[in-house]
């Protein structure tokens, strides 16, 4: 009998040791699938001039590059989201999956600006499809509060970090052909594929009577489609007070009320509203949101500068970039998940967000002859370890005390906070500087010093928004339970408690 015994427990032993890999190759599979979605966020900008030159584009057609993308995949984040709760969210990202690497394919076979524009807006609708559901699954897959915090640092990485390794990448490829950086996504779209239909398990979702709501679905998506659009086309051409960005900007607003109105009599609301009484959820996408449009003072304006008053090559500009991403994927995949565990995400976040502030600063301070190794590289050092800090905090903070069925659109929200942060961020800090640069040269400054002046000014502006990022972590946010089931208070007790019991089994066996 004793003998029966031990072997179930050996056989259930090596079959839970299984189940844990096959979790951890999951995340690998959709982490995967992320960083080719967010490589394209940004590899493109590296490619632009090369786009232009080939097929001809305009200045005006060349931003359309961008904006297609921006507009279909911030637009639809939450309405993929949400319907990846009721279809299945391994359903919604095989299809996204397909959709976006179909797409990639067009755009690097396109023969002129309008079927490069095109493609560029069907793969926004691919990534959106494909991104809106991971951080849904990576919580469902990963009950366990140290197993979560863990995989949350791996995500948080691919999701933050990607936007430095497509800088470094897009270099490399657009150094051979630009139409590289649309067609290596076939490979890796065929290889995640594969790799999600064996290992991800299938989930039959809510079902589309419990929250198929059209009328809501329109609104929220035409709100956030005309939102983004107005903040990357009229609002960065002719302004924030021109007649045609005030007119669309309070049109995409009415058009949100009257979601948030829909959504409060629906019988089967698209976005339950009271998804928004949590705090920590609500609070989390403001300061992400916050965040990532103060970071694009780093990633966006600091690449110009480098660029334009530098002279770096496109692989001078990614290696220059390089130790934010080696320094992320450190804290995110090795250290983020400990330092989580054991003072809680919000005592994590703050001082993240507070070494992006200084480098912001720092950046501030960049003369028109900067030196690398004086003016770049502590900052890059700083916002890699403040940005490796802080997204995994934000992203525990940002799914917290959420219902399993409701995963999918708390990750859709978050991602749409970090989409529309991003072209927020994008506009404002773009027309600020290139309106202060413009008015220098007018009054007869050297092109050099004037556009470093603007970049400084984008700076200052991107650590503003961080500071208010910072002000609402202290204010709003609350200490974050270990798990769902546990009360504040307890969070970081029950983490020291589990630490101090690993210690001192550690002790027991030397």
């Amino acid at each position: 009998m004793t003998e029966q015994r031990q072997r179930s427990r050996q056989a259930g032993d090596a079959e839970s040791a299984q189940a844990d890999k096959s979790r951890w190759l999951a995340l690998y599979v959709l982490c995967g699938g992320m960083l080719m979605i967010v490589l394209d966020a940004t590899i493109v900008n590296v490619a632009l001039t090369d786009i232009q030159q080939d097929l001809g584009f305009t200045p005006a057609g060349l931003a359309w590059v961008v904006n297609a993308y921006l507009i279909s995949f911030g637009g639809l984040l939450m309405l993929v989201g949400r319907f990846g709760d009721l279809i299945g969210r391994r359903t919604m990202f095989l299809a996204g999956l397909v959709v976006f690497t179909v797409a990639s394919v067009l755009c690097g076979v396109a023969i002129n600006e309008v079927t490069l524009i095109a493609a560029r807006f069907v793969q926004g609708i691919g990534g959106a499809m494909t991104s809106a559901v991971i951080l849904g699954m990576i919580f469902a897959m990963f009950p366990d509060p140290r197993d979560q915090a863990k995989a949350i640092g791996r995500y948080a990485f691919v999701a933050s970090a990607g936007g430095a390794i497509g800088l470094l990448l897009g270099g490399f490829l657009t150094a051979l052909d630009w139409r590289l950086i649309f067609l290596v996504n076939l490979p890796i779209g065929i290889a995640v594929g594969i790799g999600a239909l064996k290992i991800l398990d299938k989930d039959q979702g809510a079902g589309l009577k419990n929250g198929a709501d059209i009328p809501g679905a329109v609104l929220i998506t035409s709100a956030l489609m005309l939102g983004v659009y107005t903040i990357v086309k009229p609002a960065a051409e002719y302004g924030w007070t021109d007649t045609v960005t005030l007119g669309l900007g309070a049109a995409a607003l009415v058009l949100l009320a009257g979601f948030v109105l829909r959504e409060g009599t629906a019988a089967n609301p698209l976005m339950p509203l009271k998804i928004f009484r949590s705090r920590n959820l609500s609070g989390a996408n403001v300061i992400q949101v916050l965040t990532v449009a103060g970071m694009f003072g780093m990633f966006f304006m600091g690449s110009l500068y480098l660029k334009q008053v530098l002279g770096y090559e496109p692989i001078q500009l990614g290696l220059a970039f390089f130790p934010v991403a080696a320094i992320m994927g450190l804290l995110s995949v090795r250290y983020s998940e400990h330092f989580v565990m054991r003072f809680g995400a919000r005592k994590v976040l703050i001082p993240g967000l507070s070494l992006i502030l200084v480098a912001l600063l720092w950046l501030t301070q960049a003369p028109v002859d900067g030196n690398y190794w004086l003016y770049i590289f502590g900052p890059m050092v700083l916002f890699g370890t403040g940005a490796g800090l802080a997204f995994p905090a934000l992203m525990n903070l940002a799914m917290s005390g959420v219902e399993p069925e409701e995963a999918g659109l708390a990750s859709g929200l978050a991602n749409t906070t970090m989409q529309v942060g991003g072209a927020l961020g994008l506009a404002v800090l773009a027309t600020l500087s290139a309106s202060k640069t413009e008015h220098l040269l007018k009054d007869g400054t050297a092109v050099n010093e004037a556009l470093t002046s603007g970049f400084h000014l984008a700076f200052w502006v991107g650590a503003a928004l961080v500071v208010v990022a910072l002000a609402a972590a202290v204010v709003v946010l609350k200490s974050v339970p270990s798990s769902p089931h546990g009360t504040d208070d307890a969070a970081d007790v029950d983490a020291e408690l589990l630490l101090d019991a690993e210690v001192a089994s550690e002790r027991t066996v030397i």
